[in-house]
């Protein structure tokens, strides 16, 4: 076990930052950071998309090289060529973006490369019986032989996290740990991340949910553009002193007495069934000017209903109609249609991620106009979108992969914005994205509902239904368990339908 620092001013920190700067190309993403971390504290990083907090880990981790700078742990300077180098030395990094092989284990993916081994063969009873009880520390009940590929994205970020501690690293930096967490997983975490701190491990945590970092954090660095530019002590960390250290500004909230009012249904589902035939009919409305919140317990089936919708999934019955025409076919259909979908899980099926940001942008609309592409339109499309979003990127030709969570998810968004959109629907859609980034796309959402487009978003985060719904569907086992109006709309009366366990709607 690391045992905790003591309070000692001749002993080293666990973890030292002198100086550390970073170029990529004409953008400076560091410039003389530097921050310390004891053993058995737990700092958070703070910033806007864009201000260095990912390179910043990335540095740490050896995953990219600083071009000046000091890093010492435990009074030792480091000097890596890679991951593996990180690793060893005792330094772990939870990946915001799931990085697990799909098509491998659970244990498999916890040990890849580090495999135990007897008698020069691997040692699958030792790789199972680790692998257990790593995932009973996470909190995680799957059996270590299961495929990653079809497990949903919280056990998924669980397993990332497992993978991480099972270094046994004297200092853990956690990107985004809870975005894909259950309140009740998370809070299993925050428990697991006090018992780090009691042995001694430095904790460095990245969230942009900031309820969290008020609960965690003993010291708060706040980075903008590349540059570290705030220390908040604990009795300093509040929401509006974090807010007002990241991006300098009040921040916008919908205007719901404003929003424009529509008679006219834009989306209508009636009797639909996912899953099988048996599942239990879902039916739902959603008007031109409004913006409807699906919201319901992990495991609810928010996302399924949205997918079917879209046509994604099989549709098992029931109909759907967009501005009272019928809904028939798949994907193609839906999008013929005006309907569209941002998923939850960007970077698998939101993106073409090693693709440019131009196509990104453009791949609706270029599709929709044909296969022969008008590249001088396309530049002014992206162009366009980009300005619009306010997209943080160098160039609309830089590949999607190289912008942070949040730009990533604004070009999700963007590529729709195009099109001939009636209703849009998204899925989680500022999972990952910092407090900055979601009030624009706060904005977005609401510009477009004021245009009279229906918009339908799946969210998880009660402080986001408060800030942006017109009217909340509470989905609970599959079934509508009740609506709820602005004026009824409290976490209590949400989480008393949620609970509903398969009690349909009345009326």
């Amino acid at each position: 076990m690391i045992q905790p620092q003591a309070d000692n001013p001749d002993q080293p920190s666990r973890l030292r930052l002198s100086g550390i700067s970073k170029r990529f190309g004409s953008t400076q993403a560091l410039s003389n950071v530097s921050m310390e971390v004891e053993g058995g504290q737990a700092i958070a990083v703070i910033g806007e998309n864009g201000a260095g907090k990912s390179t910043l880990m990335k540095v740490l981790a050896g995953i990219v090289s600083p071009d000046q700078g000091q890093i010492e742990l435990d009074g030792q300077v480091l000097s890596w060529s890679g991951p593996r180098d990180a690793i060893d030395a005792g330094i772990a990094l939870i990946h915001q973006e799931l990085n697990l092989h799909d098509n491998l284990s659970v244990a498999e993916n916890l040990f890849l490369g580090r495999e135990p081994s007897r008698f020069g063969l691997l040692d699958r009873a030792e790789l199972r019986r680790t692998a257990s009880s790593w995932l009973d520390r996470v909190g995680l009940s799957v059996s270590p032989d299961a495929p990653v590929g079809p497990l949903p994205i919280a056990s998924k970020q669980l397993i990332e996290i497992a993978r991480a501690l099972s270094t046994d690293a004297r200092v853990v930096i956690m990107d985004e740990p809870t975005s894909s967490l259950s309140e009740e997983e998370s809070l299993r975490l925050f428990e697991l991340i006090e018992r780090l701190r009691e042995e001694g491990v430095a904790i460095l945590y990245i969230s942009h949910r900031l309820h969290e970092i008020i609960r965690l954090a003993d010291r708060v660095e706040v980075l903008r553009d590349g540059e570290h530019v705030e220390t908040l002590t604990k009795g300093n960390i509040t929401h509006d002193s974090m807010v007002r250290a990241m991006v300098g500004r009040d921040l916008t909230r919908r205007s719901h007495e404003t929003a424009k009012e529509c008679l006219e249904p834009r989306l209508t589902v009636s009797g639909l069934r996912v899953g099988s035939r048996a599942a239990p009919p879902v039916d739902l409305q959603v008007l031109g000017g409004e913006v409807v919140a699906l919201v319901g317990l992990v495991g609810a089936g928010r996302t399924e209903i949205v997918e079917t919708i879209f046509g994604v999934r099989e549709r098992f019955g029931g109909e759907i109609l967009i501005d009272s025409e019928p809904l028939k076919g798949g994907v193609d259909s839906a999008i013929a249609a005006g309907l569209a979908l941002v998923p939850e899980d960007r970077k698998r099926t939101g993106l073409l991620i090693q693709s440019s940001v131009r196509d990104n942008a453009t791949i609706v609309s270029m599709t929709r106009d044909g296969v022969f592409r008008n590249r001088k339109t396309e530049r002014a499309t992206a162009a366009e979108l980009i300005d619009r979003l306010r997209v943080k990127t160098a160039s609309q030709e830089i590949e999607i992969a190289s912008l942070s969570g949040g730009n990533q998810q604004k070009v999700a968004l963007a590529k729709w914005l195009a099109g001939d959109v009636k209703v849009l629907m998204l899925d989680e859609p500022t999972r990952g994205v910092d407090i900055g980034a979601k009030s624009e796309i706060y904005e977005v959402i609401d510009q477009l509902a004021s245009q009279g487009m229906g918009v339908l978003v799946v969210s998880s985060e009660m402080e986001e239904v408060f800030a942006i719904a017109d009217r909340v569907i509470v989905i609970s086992d599959g079934c509508v368990a009740g609506e709820l109006t602005r004026s009824e709309l409290t976490e209590e009366a949400i989480m008393r339908l949620a609970v509903a366990k398969g009690e349909p709607a009345q009326g």
